[in-house]
């Protein structure tokens, strides 16, 4: 007898890091459901991933709304009835400085970056608890550690709460074990969509500071994400990796 086809929920799942780790965690054979606003990338999303065999589902929502999570838990129950793996992925930049940003900016940066990850383990972790336990995996960032280094797209309110994140990954590492895995993953510079006007304009010079002599690209994290998400046997939880290629100062 064939086991279940396990599913993973991937926030932000449309583009970038996102969509590399959609593929990765499709190419090892999971079914898939994208959350994200961006409609016409999802749907190019599914049908790669359709090719490749796989079931996908697609739900475009704002991941700061805490009742929309919860709404497309329910949906991926009744479609699915399953969720082994969540990767909250989603979230945005912010280069405003302290002195300039507003309340709600603010508000905003946390809300998308952090509370997301709180909306979305809240919705799903009872899901995964049903099905006998999971992984989850938190993007956080190489900023969370460093405050955002000279060549940072974002300043302090991404960098906070990209720190939450890991402070969260570690208090629920120990509440929501031994059935739940959770671990978060800290890339520095990508070529992706937010930060193409960075790599575009000075990935040469960035990469000249890089250990590994060039700028990363989605798939190298979601590689990272997909063993954090697949791997058997598996003794990682409550830690924030670093995946940069070793950078010192930029």
């Amino acid at each position: 007898m064939t086991s279940p086809t396990k599913v993973a929920v991937v926030t932000g799942g449309a583009r970038g890091i996102g969509r590399g780790c959609v593929h990765a965690l499709a190419e090892r054979g999971l079914d898939i459901v994208i959350v994200d606003l961006l409609r016409p990338e999802m749907e190019r999303t599914r049908g790669e991933i359709e090719a490749m065999g796989r079931a996908v589902m697609i739900e475009e929502a704002d991941v700061a709304d805490h009742a929309r999570a919860r709404e497309i838990a329910a949906a991926v129950k009744a479609r699915f009835g399953r969720c082994d793996v969540l990767v909250n992925n989603a979230g945005r930049g912010n280069p405003t400085g302290i002195l300039e940003i507003t309340e709600e900016a603010f508000d905003r940066t946390i809300a998308v970056n952090l509370k997301s990850c709180f909306n979305y383990i809240q919705a799903f972790a009872p899901l995964m608890l049903e099905g006998g336990g999971g992984r989850i995996v938190s993007m956080s960032s190489l900023n969370a550690h460093t405050g955002g280094v000279t060549s940072a797209v974002s300043k302090f309110s991404y960098a906070a709460a990209k720190a939450g994140i890991i402070g969260m990954t570690k208090a629920l590492a120990k509440e929501l074990g031994p059935t739940i895995a959770i671990n978060a993953v800290c890339p520095g510079i990508i070529e992706t969509e937010l930060g193409n006007s960075l790599t575009r304009t000075r990935g040469a010079e960035l990469a000249k500071k890089i250990a590994l002599q060039r700028v990363g690209k989605p798939a190298d994290v979601a590689q990272l994400v997909a063993f954090l998400a697949t791997a058997e046997p598996f003794f990682i939880t409550g830690q924030a990796i670093t995946i940069d290629g070793f950078q010192w100062e930029i």
